[in-house]
């Protein structure tokens, strides 16, 4: 810890759990809260919460982030499928499909790595601000990109989403549905807007859940049929105030170990213009990915488990949610289940 670290961040929990810990809150969530929230588990019924992963569509939204591309390899005069093994062995009667995909890892559903957004911040205390990662972990030391020099390994050797995924991600999540009180036009949420809502559905969050956010905008992306509006869709339904220090002070006292919302970032980007001279344009990523170690879902489809909750006058579920187990890599995409 002294050696990546001197000062660290105010209100982080670097160190905290330890100074090589790479899963933040995520050490929150303990076997006896994940078997209490397995009693969610009543009807048997599961719900799937990502998008088709092809969605939103094209790179309008994300110009450096694109649908997946379909590649496949040469095999004999043509490709390894459709291929008949009978062109191998006369007396094979098996036809043969494999597909290789190039796949952007946060264009759709998604999870961010703790490796995904750092900060400039001066962590060796000498007044000079170095880019820098959850617990201390540095740019082009632990987390290295093509233009670190040297590059041969590059990606996260430290905060890379596998370690995530081998937490499993299960646990209870708790919706909160945004749409119901505010609708579809763009709503600013903070700390008062929120609590609104969960004392409207008579719920809470307690140490170790998934706050999930529902708020229309995955249906809307959805109808738009992979030519999203660019401009329909910034000034569309609710979204955090990441600016809005008493919401950062509740996320932080909650006990939360991840946000999981159905829109683009989970806050509002741009957010409002911060009071000092240098500040982040991204404050929730910056208390959630780089201060306290809170994972964040973006772009999850919650219609259809909003709804049934809703009809059953619950709030609260059994989450499955791990993003692949991919070395290296700063988000996943993920395919998370409802269970309730």
């Amino acid at each position: 810890m002294a050696e990546r670290w001197k000062t660290r961040p105010e209100g982080s929990n670097w160190g905290d759990f330890g100074p090589d810990d790479q899963i933040g809150r995520m050490n929150l969530l303990t076997p006896e809260i994940r078997r209490k929230a397995a009693e969610e588990i009543r009807e048997g019924r599961a719900f799937c919460l990502s998008l088709p992963l092809d969605y939103p569509g094209s790179n309008k939204l994300t110009p450096y982030r694109h649908p997946p591309r379909f590649h496949h390899a040469r095999r004999g005069p043509g490709h390894n499928y459709n291929y008949a093994l009978s062109d191998v062995n006369e007396i094979f009667s098996d036809v043969i499909s494999d597909d290789a995909v190039l796949l952007f890892t946060q264009y759709s559903t998604q999870w961010d790595a703790l490796g995904h957004v750092g900060s400039m911040f001066d962590a060796d205390g000498d007044g000079v601000a170095e880019k820098v990662y959850y617990n201390g972990y540095r740019a082009g030391v632990e987390i290295v990109g093509p233009d670190d020099a040297p590059a041969e390994d590059p990606g996260a050797g430290a905060l890379g989403i596998e370690n995530l995924a081998e937490t499993a991600v299960q646990g209870r999540g708790v919706l909160v549905d945004l749409e119901t009180p505010y609708g579809r036009a763009r709503k600013m949420v903070g700390y008062d807007e929120l609590m609104r809502a969960l004392e409207a559905q008579g719920t809470g969050v307690e140490t170790g859940d998934f706050l999930c956010l529902h708020t229309g905008f995955a249906e809307l992306v959805l109808s738009m049929n992979r030519d999203p509006d660019g401009e329909v869709l910034a000034n569309a339904c609710a979204v955090l105030d990441g600016r809005d220090e008493a919401l950062l002070r509740w996320i932080d006292d909650s006990g939360l170990v991840a946000i999981c919302a159905d829109n683009f970032a989970v806050e509002a980007y741009p957010s409002r213009p911060g009071e000092t001279d240098r500040y982040p344009g991204l404050p929730l990523h910056n208390l959630c990915l780089f201060r306290l170690g809170i994972h964040l879902g973006e772009l999850w489809n919650f219609a259809e488990l909003a709804s049934w909750l809703k009809a059953a006058g619950r709030s609260r579920f059994f989450l499955t949610a791990p993003p692949l187990r991919l070395p290296r890599a700063v988000g996943s995409p993920v395919t998370p289940v409802a269970t309730v």
